[in-house]
């Protein structure tokens, strides 16, 4: 292969820089004299051609964005004259390619460098590639020129056959880019030149094939078009000559619509109401916009199932095992889905199927945090009842006609999700899950959440009117299943048409289960591993479980299963492990690393945060379930000045206020205490409530900020395994909070053994699973005292308290 020589003699050229342009070797090019670069390029050539035998030499140098190439052009000026427009220009011809090495000094204004010629030879005769490689270029040349009708061009490129020069010749082609012929310039290898720019051109054939072939299907599309209305007029003449002959009324496409909305089963008031479109479509005209509005009006409610109905399945045990079987856990939902089918069927044994127009259909909220199962709990309780299921996402859905449709004058009107959804279930009693309604916004567009008041009231949606039908469309019969996170999201007159089951989250044993009878089968079978070849035991599944993943529902617990078989696939694949395996506590973290969840009454004493006074263990609830909230709390020092309450973590003004309230409380009864109270009054006191980027608000960290600031003043340490929730009052009485099972469940996750709640939310207690309970140690309080009184540490004999300050 040719390559960059010293076979030639340097040379020493001035430049003449050309903008957005590129010449090739082989090229003539007129150029402008009136630009002052080149007119002083070409006047320094004449001026050293004086001196040297031979024509005016310039090197041709591309200049894109003010940046020169690094390879130039050696081309001589052949004629200086008068262009066609009378503007003084000079034609000058590529010779070679010239690598553009330091600049130097020569006569005129020109700037001059010195360079050396590239050697753009290629060894005779031509290797085969190469040979083909010519005869494609040269095909694919002739072709492209054809197309333009420059036969004359083709003899010319078929008569080249040194390989530098076909490839050079490509810098003719209008259809290179400045970048592409400069990519070409500096390629000075000519085989390898010869082979992009044989790829260019076929790129550039490429595209051209693809325009004419659009172009031509866009014409084929509109001939098409003419022929079929001239034909389709032609018809109706023929049709009418032919009604006029035989004495015939005229018909038109609403005897078939008529004929359709007469066969169909459809209730009286519905048959009513199409009849009458079906009168408007006879008298509107072909042209007329109103013709099409009603066909596509007629469609919808002739595809609607009016009296499609599926039969429930009665069978109220094998619902129940159903439900059991495709989940676990989740007995208030079960519970409540089986009272439902059991209310069905004495219903229908009785004959009150129907009462009052209504049916018995059920509207009921799963609220719960992410992952518990609420989305696919849906779809077990259309498999239990027997009916069809449709899912509506309302994430995100601002516009109130996404509900009730929008009104058919509008372009593209649609009937609502409602409506959309039993037309695709097939059947007017599905199981319908209106996912993520806490998630539904509103806007200029109207609330969509206003829009689902009767939609979601048993005692209105037996005569739902969407805008697009404009009739009465009983829902009573369908399940309304509706998914949130956040309670609070959704509006209340919303929420007082739904009967809420709140879903707080599995327990450790039940994500066990739930990971070994559910998520394992499915991980296996998208690994493409059998059950056979990986086998994750129990104590592994419960590590994953505890210590890789600490959420409310099981999607984490469910990526670090699916994560641990693709390691053990990948390690399979290459060798380094054969199966079957079982996976056992022991190597989860050679496979998927350390676990991110330690307990903290795991950890080395000394590294915990209850390890210095000042630091108490709270619960919260958040809307990803129940969390543990620590509290620290310190003083400053008094030479500072800073006395009062500073307050940080993003907190809410209710969470304020029950700072405020724990500090005035302590103040009061410091003394009854025994707490050196005399330090709150001229030292600034500093609550820090961590994760400072997450908001936090409510009343329930009462009782977590007091013990805190009592374990500061005494020097008491407070429990590592002592977590606390409630609301404290000014004369230190604990007032009942909300959440006491997702508090409890995430104590339990945390490693916390004993908790402390209100007395008055003792009866929540019966909710939290009975495994739960029993590894827990929870004491009921209704004062302050004895909450300090089971938080607090004895008092280290003879030491004196630390108190942390802040800096």
């Amino acid at each position: 292969m040719a390559a960059e020589s010293a076979a030639f003699t340097p040379l020493t050229l001035p430049v003449l820089p050309l903008d957005d342009e590129v010449v090739l070797p082989g090229m003539v090019v007129p150029l402008d004299l009136s630009d002052s670069e080149v007119r002083a390029a070409v006047e320094a050539a004449q001026a050293a051609a004086t001196s040297e035998p031979g024509k005016p030499r310039v090197l041709l140098v591309p200049r894109v964005d003010g940046t020169y190439a690094k390879t130039g052009v050696l081309g001589t000026v052949e004629q200086v004259g008068r262009l066609a427009d009378g503007d003084p220009g000079a034609l000058i011809r590529g010779r070679g390619r010239v690598s553009i090495g330091a600049g130097t000094t020569g006569p005129g204004a020109a700037l001059w460098v010195e360079g050396t010629r590239i050697d753009e030879s290629v060894p005779e005769p031509l290797p085969g590639q190469v040979a083909e490689l010519v005869k494609e270029y040269k095909a694919l040349a002739t072709a492209w020129l054809r197309k333009r009708g420059a036969w004359q061009v083709v003899d010319r490129v078929q008569a080249i056959d040194d390989v530098s020069a076909l490839a050079d010749n490509s810098g003719y082609s209008p259809f290179l880019t400045t970048e592409q012929k400069v990519e070409l310039l500096e390629t000075t290898d000519p085989v390898a030149r010869l082979r992009l720019a044989t790829r260019q051109l076929r790129d550039h054939l490429a595209e051209q094939d693809v325009a004419e072939t659009i172009a031509k299907d866009v014409q084929e599309g509109v001939d098409k078009q003419q022929r079929e209305f001239l034909l389709r007029r032609q018809l109706e003449a023929v049709r009418k000559e032919l009604r006029e002959l035989n004495g015939e009324s005229e018909g038109e496409e609403s005897d078939d619509y008529r004929a359709r909305v007469e066969a169909a089963d459809l209730p009286e008031k519905v048959r009513e109401a199409a009849l009458k479109e079906v009168d408007k479509l006879e008298r509107a005209s072909d042209q007329s916009p109103e013709g099409s509005w009603i066909r596509t009006w007629l469609d919808t409610v002739l595809e609607l199932p009016w009296n499609e109905r599926t039969e429930d399945a009665y069978d109220i045990q094998g619902a129940q095992a159903v439900l059991d079987a495709e989940h676990a856990g989740l007995q208030d939902v079960k519970e409540r889905i089986t009272e439902y089918l059991a209310v069905r069927k004495r219903r229908s044994d009785r004959g009150l199927g129907v009462v009052g127009g209504r049916r018995g259909g059920a509207v009921l909220a799963l609220v719960g945090p992410p992952g518990v199962g609420k989305t696919s709990l849906g779809e077990s309780v259309a498999h239990a009842m027997g009916r069809k299921f449709v899912r509506v996402a309302l994430g995100g859905v601002r516009d109130e006609a996404e509900i009730r449709g929008h009104r058919r004058t509008y372009v593209g009107a649609l009937p609502g999700r409602i409506v959309r959804a039993v037309k695709e279930a097939g059947s007017m009693n599905p199981v319908v899950l209106l996912d993520e309604i806490d998630k539904v916004g509103s806007d200029f567009r109207g609330d969509p959440a206003a829009a689902l008041l009767e939609v979601l009231d048993p005692a209105q949606n037996h005569t739902f009117r969407d805008h697009y039908l404009e009739v009465e469309l009983d829902l009573s019969d369908v399940v309304f299943l509706a998914t949130a996170n956040v309670l609070e999201a959704i509006p209340e007159a919303l929420l007082d048409r739904m009967e809420l089951v709140r879903l707080d989250g599995y327990t450790e044993d039940e994500k066990v289960v739930i990971a070994r009878d559910h998520l394992l089968p499915r991980q296996l079978e998208r690994a493409g591993l059998d059950k056979d070849e990986v086998t994750i035991d129990e104590g592994a599944l419960r590590r994953l479980a505890g210590e890789y993943t600490r959420e409310a529902g099981v999607r984490t617990l469910e990526r670090s299963i699916a994560r641990l078989l693709r390691k053990v696939a990948a390690q399979h694949e290459l060798g380094e492990r054969e199966l079957p395996f079982t996976v056992t506590d022991g190597d989860l973290r050679g496979l998927i690393g350390r676990p991110h969840h330690v307990p903290e009454s795991a950890q080395d004493p000394a590294e915990r945060r209850t390890a210095v006074p000042g630091v108490a263990t709270g619960l919260a609830v958040t809307g990803a379930g129940g969390d543990v909230l620590y509290v620290e709390a310190s003083l400053a020092d008094p030479e500072t000045g800073a006395a009062g309450l500073t307050l940080t973590g993003q907190l809410g003004d209710v969470m304020k206020e029950s700072a405020q309230i724990a500090l005035s409380f302590l103040r009061s009864h410091g003394a009854e205490l025994e707490l050196p109270v005399a330090d709150l009054k001229d030292r600034g006191v500093h609550i820090h409530f961590p994760a400072g980027a997450v908001p936090k608000d409510g009343p329930s960290a009462g009782v977590t900020m007091t013990t805190a600031l009592a374990s500061l003043l005494s020097g008491r340490l407070v429990r590592t395994d002592v977590a606390m929730t409630g609301e404290v009052s000014l004369t230190g009485r604990v007032l009942p909070i909300g959440g006491v099972k997702q508090k409890l469940l995430a104590a339990h996750r945390a490693g916390i053994t004993t908790v402390i709640i209100p007395k008055r939310n003792e009866p929540d207690l019966d909710d939290v699973p009975a495994e739960v309970l029993d590894k827990l140690d929870v004491h009921a309080v209704t004062d302050v005292r004895q909450v300090l009184e089971l938080a607090l540490a004895p008092a280290t004999s003879g030491a004196e308290p630390e108190v942390p300050v802040a800096a």
